[in-house]
């Protein structure tokens, strides 16, 4: 069977790879530069047999994905910053009850509402620290469409494995941008269902009791099982509790389900890493003018390789460190003030060896305004 080829937007991208992994419910409200996100699902997703809805605003677009999905469907909502900062209460309601769902933020420039149909990066730190409280969280992007597909069905198999959100992490340019993209057959990438419980009706169950392998089953809501889902730091039937050694272990499970596997999630791209003494790091859209650096100054002899990031968190800290150690200089690439930078600093042997390369006006970074960035650091003689 011939695969089918589609010249699309990379936020159609997003709803072919959405529709892929299973999605049965949406929930979202328009914003610019992800609209184009609910404005296809309205029509493709009833054809599926799942269910689309336009709420009245962001806070409620997040309320009713949970909800849908604690009665056992795959759910999706789509956002920009604006939008993203009103969902966050709801979000960490998610981490804390432990609710798969998907969120898609399709990066434009800020704070507030700030610059609505231009590009930036700006809500790296956000994803990861958008919500209140100790927790970690999982957030994916890419630079083309047919990364944004698989990494769309990525999301969907992450939420259901470790039942937890996951955010997408999209830019402008990536969304609005058409390109070729190739739809893969019907199970050629594996999915992830969700994994519900063995435990027959009027038996005790245990909403929040893991497995050995650190899954946990679920039962539909409004099912068979009557269970307690709250806000709260909670025991293993769900109930509240305020007991030190409970608030202790949750939390510790929280984050060690995603930070623990920290490395089973590490998704990346490389190019011509083995000999290079520069290396680009970058990711979502910047990371195609990136390549295009690399290409240009290998095809001169130059020693330049590029780490294309598709899993933002939990940060590959490993990866980025091997990549970059055999390295004498290494640049991120981004548009924002530095906060993928900040990381790279962080989790580097020789943090005075990393610089940054940017832009935080709504322009997409080019592959010239890289090039003068690196002629400035060499002219430095680093």
């Amino acid at each position: 069977m011939t695969r089918q080829v589609k010249f699309i937007q990379g936020n159609e991208a997003c709803v072919e790879g959405a529709l892929y992994a299973g999605l049965e419910f949406f929930a979202g409200y328009p914003i610019t530069p992800s609209t184009e996100i609910a404005e296809h699902l309205s029509a493709r997703l009833p054809q599926k047999g799942g269910k689309f809805i336009q709420m009245e605003d962001e806070i409620a677009s997040m309320c009713a994905i949970i909800g849908a999905s604690l009665t056992g469907k795959k759910v999706l909502t789509a956002t920009s910053g604006p939008g993203f900062s009103l969902k966050q209460e709801a979000l960490g309601y998610a981490v804390m009850a432990e609710i798969p769902c998907v969120i898609v933020n399709v990066q434009r420039g800020g704070p507030s509402t700030g610059v609505p149909t231009h590009v930036s990066q700006g809500d790296v730190m956000q994803a990861r620290w958008g919500t209140h409280g100790d927790h970690s969280i999982v957030a994916l992007t890419a630079s083309n469409h047919q990364d944004v597909f698989a990494m769309t069905v990525e999301a969907f198999n992450i939420a259901e494995t470790y039942r937890t959100p996951v955010v997408l992490l999209f830019d402008e340019v990536v969304g609005h941008m058409r390109e070729r993209l190739e739809i893969p057959e019907a199970g050629e990438i594996p999915l992830v269902e969700r994994l519900r419980t063995m435990v027959r009706e009027g038996v005790d169950y245990h909403p929040y009791l893991p497995r050995e392998d650190g899954r946990l089953p679920m039962s539909d809501f409004g099912g068979v099982h009557r269970f307690n889902v709250t806000g709260l730091v909670h025991d293993m039937w769900g109930f509240p509790s305020d007991n030190p050694t409970i608030v202790h272990g949750l939390l510790r499970h929280l984050v060690d389900k995603i930070e623990n596997n920290a490395g089973q999630m590490a998704r990346y791209k490389t190019f011509y890493l083995d000999d290079a003494d520069t290396v680009l790091v970058s990711y979502g859209s910047s990371a195609r003018s990136a390549l295009h650096v690399v290409e240009g100054l290998r095809s001169r002899g130059h020693k330049i390789g590029l780490l294309e990031l598709q899993t933002l968190w939990p940060f590959p800290a490993d990866v980025v460190r091997e990549t970059c150690s055999p390295a004498r200089t290494t640049v991120v690439v981004e548009m924002n003030m530095g906060q993928v930078c900040q990381m790279v600093k962080h989790v580097v042997a020789h943090p005075e060896r990393v610089f940054l390369a940017n832009r935080i006006d709504g322009a997409f970074i080019t592959p010239t305004d890289i090039k003068q960035i690196l002629r400035l650091i060499k002219g430095k003689g680093v």
